[in-house]
């Protein structure tokens, strides 16, 4: 580990690649043999399709953040700032709103989400911390009051700050992890990011193949039934060791990125928990109705667990490090 943490960070990067996108190919190799085997009418099932569509995303994914590792700041700040546009205007579909709400969506989309993003790329990590949960939620409904219409007036300026704490402030916090400066080591705010993603994700898998060989003992079986307490342990046991295995490309030391691992995939695995609770209430099984940016069933299906986690993340680095 310590000779992994002494190549430059251009040695880093190249190993973190050729190691990401050569495992991709052999899953992509794996996943072809096995549907080519299976019968022509089997080989459509959902669990198929599922698995077709989740690798899919991956490589997209992958893709993404090699074009914006490639962009620089900047490029990954525009990237994120789109995820963040297309995934508000899922979750919006979704909720109630009336005409009344107009002006409110104009204002979320295009002053809100933008002026978040210029806030991160400037650094004014101070103003970015309260911006939405202070002035834009105090300013939301003061819009939708002008607007003359008191029906169910709660409830749909609540769905609207809601969407926007998600996938606009929740969602910024991913590339202002790039911007973050720490002590003696440069360069490094990128592999953070990539830290974050891969022990979020670890988390997840780590939980949803745990759901299925223990037994389940669901906290909510109204909202889901493979959600429990030792399933999400399991998730902060995975996203712990991810943590270890990847500390070489961080700031922190082992002890540390055990933590922040923790600490992150709790979260991630929370607010997908979270997000499932808001479907069941909107009475659907994904977020969009067809196939979105990803290729799979919806973008913000994909970025939902990095949304909880990258504001708890970067707060809990920040915080810590003060950076």
């Amino acid at each position: 580990m310590q000779s992994l943490r002494d190549l430059t960070a251009d040695q880093q990067v190249g190993l973190l690649f050729l190691t990401l996108f050569g495992l991709l190919v052999l899953a992509s190799i794996a996943v072809a043999w096995w549907v080519a085997r299976q019968d022509e009418a089997d080989a459509m099932g959902h669990r198929r399709q599922r698995l077709v569509r989740d690798l899919r995303a991956l490589w997209v994914g992958a893709i993404v953040f090699w074009v914006a590792w490639l962009s620089g700041p900047v490029g990954a700040t525009v990237a994120f700032g789109l995820f963040s546009f297309f995934a508000l205007r899922e979750f919006i579909t979704l909720a109630h709103t009336r005409r009344g709400d107009h002006r409110s969506l104009l204002l979320a989309f295009f002053v809100v989400l933008p002026l978040q993003y210029v806030i991160a790329g400037g650094r004014f990590f101070d103003l970015f911390t309260v911006f939405i949960p202070v002035y834009v939620f105090l300013v939301i409904p003061v819009v939708s009051a002008l607007a003359g219409d008191p029906q169910r007036f709660l409830e749909r300026n609540a769905k609207i700050q809601w969407g926007i704490m998600v996938c606009v402030y929740g969602l910024s916090h991913a590339p202002a992890l790039l911007l973050l400066e720490f002590r003696n080591v440069e360069g490094r705010g990128a592999f953070l990011l990539f830290f974050l993603v891969m022990v979020t994700v670890a988390a997840q898998l780590a939980q949803e193949a745990a759901s299925r060989w223990l037994r389940r003992r669901p906290v909510a079986r109204h909202i889901d039934r493979d959600f429990s307490y030792r399933a999400w342990c399991a998730g902060l046991l995975a996203a712990g060791g991810v943590g270890v295995l990847l500390y070489w490309i961080t700031p922190f030391k082992a002890g540390q990125a055990l933590v922040m691992a923790v600490i992150a995939g709790g979260a991630g695995t929370l607010g997908e928990f979270v997000m499932k609770a808001l479907k069941k209430d909107a009475g659907v099984r994904f977020w969009g109705n067809t196939a979105s940016v990803t290729g799979a069933v919806g973008l913000l299906d994909r970025v939902a667990p990095l949304c909880f986690a990258a504001p708890v993340f970067f707060h809990s680095v920040r915080w810590y490090f003060a950076v």
